[in-house]
């Protein structure tokens, strides 16, 4: 099983720490937002990773280079401009084959187990949710025996991670920028979305002063 990490961003919310560095080399803990994703996923067992890069690319990638020091094997999905979430994933297809992958913001931190797992029959995505953080109350999808939908309540918070089928954006043009969400909530529409509440640790790494508690916690 693949992996894929989404690094492509410009890291406005971000500003002024992003000016100069890229925010997926924003450092937590003693080390990179990104070099926390890619520990986990070593130590879960997934070792083929795909990220995707624009802004500051350069130094991305220079930073960790094939992920050999790291264990891991980096492939790098160049965007001239970001994507978003979805055209970033529809440009790296190639890259990923066919089978389900696990997919990660470049801008949470959390705890998950992240070894790989199967899709149920028909699904095309299995999402991890959390409870709403304050900055994002009214959270984003119903999660009811397992499945997810746009529309019920109570609603719970996607967390940036999640198990999707390439299936999913085939109908996406290339080097298109799009969005996920539209496309999690017409599979949804299908009952092709599953789900389940994470309750671990997870931070959404959105702003300086989250980012410093975040480093403030893991020192």
């Amino acid at each position: 099983m693949k992996a894929m990490i989404l690094a492509a961003g410009l890291g406005t919310r971000m500003r002024p720490l992003t000016d100069t560095c890229p925010k997926p080399l924003l450092p937590a803990g003693g080390k990179p937002l990104l070099v926390h994703h890619l520990e986990r996923l070593r130590d879960s067992g997934i070792t083929d990773i795909v990220i995707n890069v624009s802004y500051r690319r350069a130094q991305v990638i220079d930073a960790l280079g094939d992920g050999s020091a790291l264990g891991v094997s980096i492939t790098w999905s160049e965007e001239e401009t970001p994507l978003e979430t979805a055209g970033g994933i529809r440009h790296a297809l190639p890259l990923l084959g066919d089978a389900p992958f696990w997919l990660i913001n470049g801008d949470v931190w959390c705890d998950a187990d992240l070894t790989p797992r199967h899709l149920a029959d028909q699904a095309l995505g299995h999402l991890l949710m959390v409870d709403n953080p304050p900055h994002h109350p009214d959270g984003d999808f119903r999660l009811k025996e397992g499945q997810l939908d746009a529309t019920g309540t109570p609603r719970l918070t996607y967390s940036g991670l999640a198990i999707l089928d390439p299936a999913l954006f085939h109908t996406l043009p290339d080097n298109t920028p799009a969005r996920l969400a539209p496309l999690l909530v017409i599979a949804m529409e299908q009952h092709r979305v599953t789900g389940e509440h994470f309750t671990g640790q997870w931070v959404d790494v959105g702003t300086p002063e989250r980012l410093h508690a975040l480093d403030a916690q893991l020192s």
